[in-house]
């Protein structure tokens, strides 16, 4: 009886806490939910492997293969049907029962619940820092980080692919990241990439191969247009934005300069017309950002 008193109140404490965090998570525009596994397929998943039975660390377990709407950030419980299953388990800590391993998925360096996600949090909730569990690894090229959206890992896996077609890591070792903060972009540099493969075979005269084309590419194109970018500051007048993002505007621009003036205006030149023109003010980027803001409440939403 005195078990199930203080499992109670642990249990009513926890959801408290979640409670709070809710409001302060609405409040601050951030999230507060679980990673569902389902958002994995997205990374392109090449194969999975059994590792067995090990310990692993509580903090790195963000998400859970179907009750990812059940706990929030911290694996605190939000709905009251948990309750019982919450306290049973954490009574059967109190009477010195030992409970079987979890099972997770590891994808990179962080965990989803397969089975045990009541035990993950109990034992989240009495700050335990590692937990047995049956691991299963799933190989991904990028691999999740905690944080994520589904926005983020649809975009990893673009990435993931553009790099698999590209063979930029094997052609280009310890290359800059290319990333953008929007998906569908990765299919605009290939076509980037094969048009640098068409024109190169018409100025030398013979058939360019994709591995030139692409090294081709990245260190006269790509590069050059990234270190624009840096020695004229541009990217601190588009917060929010990555080079890769401005990289696509600004060849659109110098597309569009070169065809107003009827000749090739070069990088430098698009790249400080576009930042002298288009940047947004001040105004604009304070209303950009409570734009997302408001758009990351629904973070289960496509976006």
């Amino acid at each position: 009886m005195q078990n199930r008193q203080q499992a109670k109140r642990e249990l009513e404490y926890a959801k408290r806490r979640a409670l709070i965090n809710g409001v302060l998570a609405t409040l601050r525009g951030e999230e507060n939910h679980l990673m569902p596994f389902e958002w994995v397929r997205h990374l392109r998943p090449r194969g999975e492997h059994y590792r067995g039975t090990t310990p692993i660390p509580l903090e790195q377990v963000v998400g859970s293969v179907d009750r990812y709407r059940d706990f929030d950030l911290h694996f605190l419980p939000r709905e009251e049907y948990l309750d019982d299953r919450w306290m049973s388990i954490r009574m059967a800590q109190l009477d010195g029962r030992e409970l079987p391993p979890i099972q997770v998925y590891k994808v990179g360096d962080v965990y989803f619940v397969k089975d045990g996600n009541h035990r993950v949090s109990v034992a989240r909730r009495l700050g335990q820092k590692y937990i047995d569990a049956e691991v299963i690894e799933l190989e991904v090229k990028l691999p999740p980080e905690p944080g994520d959206t589904l926005r983020d890992l649809i975009i990893k896996g673009e990435y993931a692919d553009f790099l698999q077609k590209t063979r930029l890591q094997e052609l280009r070792p310890g290359h800059q990241e290319i990333l953008f903060t929007a998906p569908g972009r990765y299919d605009v540099l290939l076509e980037h990439i094969q048009t640098r493969q068409y024109f190169l075979g018409l100025k030398f005269g013979r058939e360019v191969s994709w591995e030139e084309a692409v090294t081709s590419w990245y260190d006269k194109i790509y590069t050059h247009v990234t270190e624009q970018l840096r020695s004229q500051d541009v990217l601190s007048r588009f917060p929010g934005r990555t080079e890769a993002d401005l990289y696509l505007w600004i060849m659109d621009h110098r597309y569009f300069l070169s065809q107003k003036y009827g000749f090739d205006v070069g990088s430098a030149r698009a790249t400080a017309d576009f930042s002298r023109n288009f940047a947004p003010h001040w105004y604009e980027r304070w209303g950009r950002q409570i734009w997302n803001r408001w758009r990351q409440r629904d973070p289960l939403s496509s976006g």
